[in-house]
């Protein structure tokens, strides 16, 4: 029996041969879901459902199982009906390591080199009286590194901070399980948990924070997460610490992390999410001259597309053969 498979995400031909290639027994459908959904009345007979952000409603696909979402987040499904059913959801979380670790190390590095004072320098076509003192470069040699949630983001971080000689501080939900159970790419993190110097539990965020000179945040956003960086964790940190968040932007109180700059809790951010987004034009954050402001850019890639289709290919295996899946949603977690 044909096993039908709806792709509504937008993938290029040469992959959606790919996956057409994964099982004889696979029919693929391509379709674009409009803006405002799929029409009232038009039926669906797809088992399984390969989506960016809009979804089939339950009656307009009665076959329908599963569910595999092109990106690592999923809190815009959460007050749907497909969360509140028993249909299989996963992610394509583990893909983004290699360019979003990339990312955190370049924020890192921006701010060791000093990097907003070059570019300050060179805008206002000025030579520097006192270089010295302006521009000497803080080595990350030694420094210590908090990373808040050690999934594959995390770890990539810690692969790639490890190669700096850094002291190496995770927190994870359940630190007493080091392995990462998820999605891993060949070469990167790191699976077995043998990097940090110490792990974590959740509980012990403040006393991380307060020992870290960076601090960076890769959780996904859930109703334990929201604002869980707020007045008390800024003030637990060092004075010289930064912190990046790659998270998501509700992780971080905003109005907290601003008091937290002006105020001198902390000397610098760099940020890549916010709580609403796009960043609004009147937000302080925007002209700070300690923060680095990017538009939710640290998750892309030239290499995307072919990422989530190997994660799917493999996931559509898995599935064929009556297997358990790769990145399933935990509905309890949020993630």
């Amino acid at each position: 029996m044909k096993r039908h498979v709806l792709i509504t995400a937008p993938i290029p031909d040469p992959l959606l041969e790919r996956i057409a290639a994964a099982s004889a027994d696979v029919v693929i459908e391509r379709d674009t879901l409009p803006k405002e959904g799929w029409p009232e009345g038009r039926v669906n007979e797809a088992e399984v459902h390969y989506t960016t952000d809009r979804i089939l409603r339950p009656e307009q696909a009665p076959n329908l199982r599963w569910v595999q979402s092109h990106w690592a987040g999923i809190n815009n499904l959460i007050d749907t009906p497909l969360w509140q059913s028993d249909l299989l959801l996963t992610t394509t979380s583990g893909i983004h390591a290699p360019n979003m670790g990339q990312y955190v190390l370049a924020q890192m590095l921006a701010w060791a080199n000093r990097v907003p004072r070059w570019l300050r320098a060179q805008s206002e076509g000025n030579w520097p009286q006192g270089r010295r003192e302006a521009f000497t470069p803080d080595e990350l040699a030694g420094r210590t590194l908090g990373i808040i949630g050690y999934g594959s983001i995390g770890r990539e971080v810690a692969r790639l901070a490890r190669a700096f000689n850094m002291t190496i501080l995770v927190t994870k939900r359940d630190a007493r399980r080091v392995a990462d159970t998820g999605y891993t790419l060949p070469g990167f993190g790191d699976p077995a948990g043998e990097l940090p110097t110490r792990i974590y539990p959740a509980e012990a965020l403040r006393s991380v924070v307060g020992q870290c000179d960076y601090v960076v945040i890769t959780l996904p956003l859930t109703p334990r997460t929201r604002h869980l960086f707020d007045e008390s964790v800024f003030q637990a940190m060092k004075p010289s610490a930064y912190v990046i968040n790659v998270g998501r932007g509700p992780v971080i109180d905003e109005r907290a992390l601003i008091r937290a700059l002006q105020r001198g809790w902390i000397a610098g951010a760099g940020l890549d999410v916010f709580e609403t987004e796009p960043l609004p034009a009147d937000s302080p954050l925007w002209d700070m001259q300690n923060v680095i402001v990017t538009p939710h850019v640290s998750g892309m890639t030239a290499h995307y597309d072919e990422r989530a289709v190997n994660l799917f290919v493999a996931n559509l295996r898995r599935y064929l053969a009556g297997e358990t899946l790769i990145n399933l949603v935990d509905r309890e977690e949020g993630y």
